[in-house]
């Protein structure tokens, strides 16, 4: 992706949803092979780089969307560029949309099973012609990945939704995904499904326009608190990496 931009020890690519999208089309209709979709977010600037497989994956990923206002926020400070949101959760929307509209094949793996039955169910009915051409629960045990990879395979699956949050979704892609042979889009959607069977609410409207999307959540599910207190130290990062900027030292 051209523009990348370096956000601390991450990286975010400068796209809005419909250039995404257009991304997502390009990837399924002219690419050859495995185009991965990562969110990228201020919790994965200090778990990522303890992995160098993980890193790695992450770093050459095709698109990494500016998920979280951390990120956006920062892109703004240290490189001066206007970044809107792109939430995973709808971008999965809308790649299901554009996947009824052209008759893309989607494969869903991960959650429970009822969540995942469930969820499938609900996307078919929001998004009439939608071909959810298989799906699996995220409990499978490494003896039975062969099995998973030759199911997604014979599906001819071009799109596929990995629900198994981060990093577990990660890591599956880095190791899998030179197997998949017809999938074109694999996007880690993370606890999308649970939004889609309403078994997690999404923050409210004006929350999200406000940019305080993650408070709400917080508020919501205190034990995010051990992801979410990496904020305050991504913040002063920043700041820094700005600081040492204007003051003329290389970071």
């Amino acid at each position: 992706m051209k523009n990348r931009l370096k956000i601390l020890d991450i990286w975010v690519d400068p796209v809005n949803m419909d250039e995404a999208l257009a991304c997502v089309e390009s990837f399924v209709t002219k690419g050859d092979r495995p185009h991965v979709i990562f969110a990228s977010n201020p919790e994965k600037n200090f778990f990522l780089p303890k992995d160098p497989f993980l890193y790695e994956s992450f770093r050459n990923a095709d698109l990494l969307i500016p998920d979280g206002i951390g990120v956006v926020k920062a892109a703004q400070i240290l490189h001066g560029v206007r970044l809107s949101r792109v939430p995973g959760c709808e971008l999965m929307h809308n790649i299901c949309r554009l996947s009824a509209q052209r008759g893309f094949r989607v494969f869903v793996y991960g959650a429970k099973e009822e969540v995942s039955r469930e969820a499938c169910n609900k996307l078919q009915v929001l998004y009439p012609g939608l071909q959810i051409v298989g799906r699996a629960n995220g409990y499978i045990k490494a003896e039975g990945m062969p099995q998973l990879i030759e199911q997604i395979n014979q599906s001819q699956a071009e799109v596929l939704f990995l629900a198994l949050g981060s990093p577990t979704q990660e890591k599956w892609l880095a190791g899998n995904k030179e197997k998949l042979k017809t999938v074109r889009v694999c996007q880690g959607i993370g606890g999308t499904l649970d939004t889609i069977t309403g078994n997690v609410k999404r923050a409210p409207e004006f929350w999200c326009k406000c940019n305080l999307e993650w408070f709400y959540r917080l508020a919501a599910e205190p034990k995010r608190i051990k992801r979410q207190k990496v904020l305050p130290i991504f913040v002063v990062r920043v700041l820094m990496a700005k600081l040492k900027t204007v003051l003329g030292f290389s970071s």
